[in-house]
């Protein structure tokens, strides 16, 4: 709590823009992790910043805060595999949990760096918070947006009817065929800024439905559900975890006791009003909590 209140006294100021979008002025690269290209796009200088989006989503999610950090470090946000410019490697085991944290790993050291600030929302967080306990060599830092840490999602699962409840989507996309209801109208029917809307439009007719549903089948828990008793290994870094409270797919419940899966300071900033796609609903406190974080 103490440091919610340190990190809100010192959230002021303007957030930098430009009357250019990003889309138009980040850089474009690949990198080959095993016969996968991942796509990735990036603007700034300064120590680097890989940001991984979830679902449905692509590189552009991050827009905004590309935009406010860009001035004082290099902002690097991968297309994950199965999503627009990335490959779409065939089968679910081709997005096993392993593989996906591979692909940051690969992003990181095709730059020549040791270590990257990592920042993760929805499966991308899913993503970085297993960076970081897998490949913590890798993760100098870590920023979480509406993503439990994985024992706290499991031990909701199991023990809380409303989260419960709240992840039939996930059961849904689990069956087989569920891809096919989907159009990439649909999945970008949530971006409000008409503009973007069509820019995600474009993005999800590049990508593949299936491979996203393939993380869901691939990763996401199976009823029936049990807490997560395995050995711990915990996050060695310091750790930003940002929830925007009005997500009514990840409870902020799960939130409870991350602090024990942490060997390093956690710092926690909820936001009243801010759904799941928190970097978009609240994008000025978004970018002013992750700036003064960094800075700090």
């Amino acid at each position: 709590m103490k440091a919610a209140l340190l990190l809100t006294a010192l959230l002021t100021g303007p957030v930098p823009g430009t009357q250019q979008d990003l889309y138009d002025r980040v850089e474009h690269g690949y990198v080959d992790n095993n016969g996968v290209k991942i796509h990735y796009a990036a603007i700034g200088t300064g120590p680097l910043v890989v940001m991984i989006h979830g679902f449905p989503d692509f590189w552009y999610s991050w827009r905004e805060q590309m935009e406010a950090l860009a001035g004082e470090y290099r902002l690097l946000a991968i297309d994950q595999r199965g999503y627009n410019l990335s490959d779409k490697p065939a089968g679910v085991e081709s997005y096993a949990m392993p593989l996906l944290v591979s692909d940051v790993v690969a992003v990181i050291h095709s730059l020549g760096e040791e270590k990257a600030v990592v920042v993760g929302h929805d499966w991308g967080g899913m993503v970085a918070w297993q960076t970081a306990i897998n490949a913590p060599e890798v993760v100098e830092r870590l920023i979480i947006l509406n993503l439990p840490h994985p024992r706290g999602l499991m031990r909701e699962l199991a023990k809380d009817e409303e989260q419960a409840a709240n992840s039939q989507y996930a059961r849904n996309f689990q069956q087989e065929g569920a891809h096919q209801a989907f159009t990439a109208e649909a999945l970008a029917g949530w971006v409000t800024d008409p503009v973007a809307r069509a820019r995600y439009v474009e993005a999800f007719e590049r990508s593949d439905f299936e491979a996203m549903l393939h993380y869901y089948k691939a990763n996401y828990p199976r009823p029936p559900y049990t807490e997560d008793n395995s050995p711990l290994v915990k996050v060695r870094c310091p750790v930003l975890v940002i929830h925007g409270l009005e997500d009514q797919y990840l409870l902020a419940g799960a939130l409870d006791r991350t602090w024990e899966w942490i060997d390093n300071d956690l710092t926690l900033v909820t936001i009243p009003g801010a759904g799941h796609f928190v970097q978009q609903d609240a994008t000025e406190m978004v970018n002013r909590s992750i700036l003064a974080w960094l800075n700090r």
